[in-house]
């Protein structure tokens, strides 16, 4: 199965790449981890509303057909990493790729939002997009190790 991440950012340091790759590269055989960049539109003062509609538009078209579409929110709700391996379980029987998306600096657009089938919170704080994206392909790679029993979870 397919683990997609739309992520919002294109430029990020050095080492929020290195992360992420870190565990997508982890990710191999039945689920992968692929990053599909989402551009940050250009803000100015009062064009937040345009800018999200320009990301908007890049994620809902990045948005693979019959998808299970996961949007992390700081209002989601927050999984165990027990609670994660039985999520990313479940969609695996159903056949069905999962994809996460991350909103850039101002969230993501309300109809992002709205094509959602679960909303996730990785934490009652709001997180800088780019730390999110290593947090996501680490978590990630610790739900599919307990699927495994590989020995990364020690619980």
């Amino acid at each position: 199965m397919r683990l997609i991440l739309l992520a919002a950012g294109t430029r990020l340091p050095s080492w929020i790449n290195e992360g992420y790759e870190e565990y997508a590269g982890r990710l191999t055989g039945e689920y992968r981890l692929e990053l599909k960049e989402i551009p940050i539109a250009q803000r100015s003062g009062s064009d937040i509303k345009q800018a999200l509609g320009k990301e908007r538009d890049k994620m809902l078209a990045a948005l693979p057909t019959n998808a299970y579409v996961v949007a992390l929110q700081v209002t989601g709700k927050m999984l165990s990493s027990e609670q994660l391996a039985e999520f990313l379980a479940a969609r695996a029987q159903e056949g069905r790729d999962v994809a996460f998306c991350i909103g850039g600096p101002d969230g993501l657009a309300p109809e992002v939002d709205a094509r959602a089938h679960f909303r996730w919170s990785l934490s009652a704080l709001t997180l800088p997009h780019a730390l999110a994206r290593v947090l996501v392909a680490e978590t990630l790679y610790r739900a599919v190790s307990i699927i495994k029993r590989h020995p990364y979870h020690r619980a």
